[in-house]
């Protein structure tokens, strides 16, 4: 019966699919002449591709960060409270920055500004580098004139035009150019990768990136700690001046009644309070002494160890398209696109006779 048909007019046999492939098949060998010249134009733009590019140097820096140690302060904390000292005034930092936050330095404008401008060499900055073998200046000549900007000014003497060209090629290398990563999120291990056309300023880029981040994420870890050491330094300095005085003092009233008369109360009165005050800033001293050593240990423990694995060595690990590679990937793309050009083609044309 009609009704009960298990396949539609829209279906088709496997004998069709194959005899509809050898049709696509001869058709396309019939275009040979165009695909063969598709493929001679691929290997030709392929070639001078390969020819033309320049390669691109990876200077590659590698180093371990270990955060300071806050677990031992934890320890001496319950030690020091046994004495009367709260170790919680002298401050940490521990969750001022994490191991995360140090690879958000080396993408930021200040860091990356920084490492711009400072020197390549004797007689240019790294941003001039950049500006010369980028060619900045003709791309932008349109808007700005780079060459009679003077970037070895103090920052505060710089133009807006001058702050505006720093920021935009801070924004090119952090996004084309700049790769900071943790090869395994499991280890404590980061690496930095700056990739340029110009070998020596890929070099000489990431060492100056890698020293001022670095220099920076150690300050500002122990900025609290340091400070608080400073204080109580300056303090104890202080109070050890007035208890030399306050000893210098109490000899003096000694002196000056060498053998006090026991049933005079009123001629000891001098050389008592002398006494006390020796003794009352001694005290005192001996606490400030106390935190202060506490400090130091604080700071210690707080200061994070970067131990740079590797560095940029020259020559830098380059990549570049080879000439064969070249030809053969030209010629593969070229062909492709022409079998697609023809297979469109091929099917407006049936599209057209239909209609």
């Amino acid at each position: 019966m009609a009704g009960n048909k298990h396949f539609s007019d829209n279906q088709f046999t496997l004998k069709e699919v194959f005899q509809n492939l050898s049709s696509w098949i001869s058709y396309f060998l019939s275009q040979w002449k165009i695909l063969i010249l598709a493929g001679i134009i691929g290997i030709a733009l392929g070639a001078l591709v390969s020819i033309f590019k320049k390669p691109v140097f990876h200077a590659n820096t590698s180093f371990v960060l270990e955060e300071g140690e806050a677990g031992g302060m934890g320890q001496m904390s319950g030690l020091a409270s046994l004495v009367g000292v709260n170790l919680g005034s002298l401050g940490s930092t521990s969750g001022l920055f994490q191991g995360d936050n140090i690879m958000e330095l080396y993408r930021s404008d200040r860091m990356l500004d920084e490492a711009l401008l400072s020197p390549f060499d004797a007689s240019e900055l790294l941003i001039d580098r950049f500006i010369s073998f980028e060619e900045i200046d003709r791309k932008w000549a349109s808007k700005v004139d780079i060459s009679s900007m003077d970037f070895s000014i103090p920052r505060e003497s710089f133009t807006t035009s001058q702050d505006s060209v720093v920021k935009e090629v801070a924004k090119l290398i952090r996004e084309k150019q700049l790769s900071v990563a943790k090869p395994d999120r499991k280890l404590s291990i980061i690496e930095v990768t700056v990739s340029s056309k110009d070998q020596l300023f890929a070099k000489v880029f990431n060492e100056r990136l890698v020293e001022n981040v670095n220099e920076f994420y150690k300050d500002t870890k122990t900025k609290k700690t340091s400070e608080n050491l400073s204080i109580l330094q300056s303090q104890a300095d202080s109070v050890r001046s007035i208890l030399d005085q306050s000893i210098g003092a109490y000899a003096s009233a000694t002196d000056k009644i060498p053998n006090a008369n026991p049933l005079l109360s009123a001629a000891t009165v001098d050389v008592k309070k002398r006494q006390i005050d020796v003794q009352a800033t001694g005290a005192v001293y001996e606490e400030i002494v106390k935190n202060l050593e506490i400090a130091k240990v604080n700071h210690r423990n707080n200061s994070p160890l970067i131990q740079i694995i590797d560095s940029p060595r020259l020559p830098l690990e380059r990549t570049e398209i080879r000439l064969v590679k070249g030809m053969v990937f030209g010629c593969a793309i070229a062909g492709l696109l022409t079998l697609l050009v023809v297979y469109f083609r091929r099917l407006y044309q049936k599209h057209a006779q239909e209609s």
